[in-house]
């Protein structure tokens, strides 16, 4: 079985960590993100991997490489204009239409059973078969609508009522299903004749444009409604309270790159910390993202911001979803306090 890792994103509010790379490039504990997705795929024996490029192409094979240090065959694909989500699918026709095929997100984390979600797309005979969970958050993800196991249409977002205290992704098994709305994850099986639906060469997403054509036409869109951890690293706030909740689990609360020089004497926590990165004595850098190349000079404070070199946004607009930072020395510092 061969899958698609979808990586063509711009990455727009993870900005200023994405000016040079593109999202699912983003180092998340000691490897890249999408390195996660790719060894989430070989445990469940899909070796056979495309993923899709368009911004910042090359950050992507430089992580992922031809796959090897991840279990798996890396392919790629580039996207010269962005496709979407389907229109990405119909640029790959010739890699994926041989056989049920998997698709993932290339922005998330996840434990979920992909076997168990392979059963039910072959026990359905499905077109096709998402992977959905209860959304407990209520979060800001569109509400899957779903009947007697199958998908029936999408709808808008949910009422946020949960505790803000509640970790973005985390599935708490008990509350009662039908008071809670169901979203996608990003996880698709699909059957080749999903192609009968996905236009040509033009852009196209898989919720809005593919979907619906084929659930009104009397297809069968399987619901895995899947149990476990599942995150979407999607945000700068998402990226850094996920790390950080994930690094408590292993008893750390820094995260460090290649290459970086710390002086014993800064006061360091709660942080991830890229490559080559130079933290002077008497420094403090509390709850913070410090990009490739940063220097915390002696005396500086960094407190729940991220920071990386003005060299990579000088002159550059931030996307429209970006938050906006300041230039402070030699770094482009970005708060994240509300």
């Amino acid at each position: 079985m061969r899958a698609m890792i979808l990586a063509a994103g711009y990455g727009t509010r993870l900005w200023p960590l994405t000016a040079d790379r593109t999202k699912p490039a983003i180092p998340f504990l000691g490897r890249p993100l999408v390195g996660y997705v790719a060894e989430y795929l070989a445990a469940h024996g899909i070796d056979e991997i495309l993923v899709n490029l368009h911004h910042r192409p090359e950050s992507v094979r430089e992580a992922l490489g031809d796959g090897s240090r991840f279990g798996v065959s890396m392919n790629y694909i580039d996207e010269p204009v962005i496709l979407g989500t389907s229109g990405a699918l119909d640029n790959a026709r010739t890699f994926l239409d041989g056989g049920t095929f998997v698709v993932v997100n290339g922005k998330i984390v996840t434990d979920i059973d992909l076997n168990q979600a392979l059963e039910t797309h072959h026990r359905t005979g499905a077109l096709a078969t998402l992977v959905l969970r209860q959304n407990l958050a209520r979060e800001r993800y569109s509400i899957v609508e779903e009947e007697d196991g199958y998908v029936t249409g999408f709808g808008g977002m949910p009422n946020r009522i949960a505790s803000d205290n509640q970790l973005p992704g985390h599935v708490n098994v008990g509350a009662e299903p039908e008071t809670v709305p169901l979203m996608f994850t990003g996880i698709q099986i699909l059957d080749p004749r999903i192609f009968d639906y996905i236009p040509r060469k033009v852009f196209s997403h898989s919720t809005s444009d593919v979907y619906p054509k084929a659930i009104a036409n009397g297809e069968r869109v399987a619901a895995h409604v899947a149990e476990g951890t599942w995150y979407e690293l999607s945000t700068i706030q998402r990226y850094l309270d996920i790390s950080l909740a994930m690094l408590e689990r292993e008893e750390r609360n820094i995260d460090v790159g290649e290459h970086c020089t710390i002086s014993p004497d800064a006061d360091v926590s709660e942080s991830l910390i890229w490559d080559n990165v130079t933290i002077e004595a008497g420094s403090r850098v509390r709850r913070a993202v410090l990009g490739d190349g940063v220097i915390v000079r002696s005396g500086e404070t960094i407190e729940n911001t991220v920071v990386v070199r003005k060299e990579l946004v000088e002159g550059r607009d931030a996307p429209p979803k970006a938050l906006r930072g300041v230039v402070s020395g030699d770094n482009f510092v970005v708060s994240l306090a509300e």
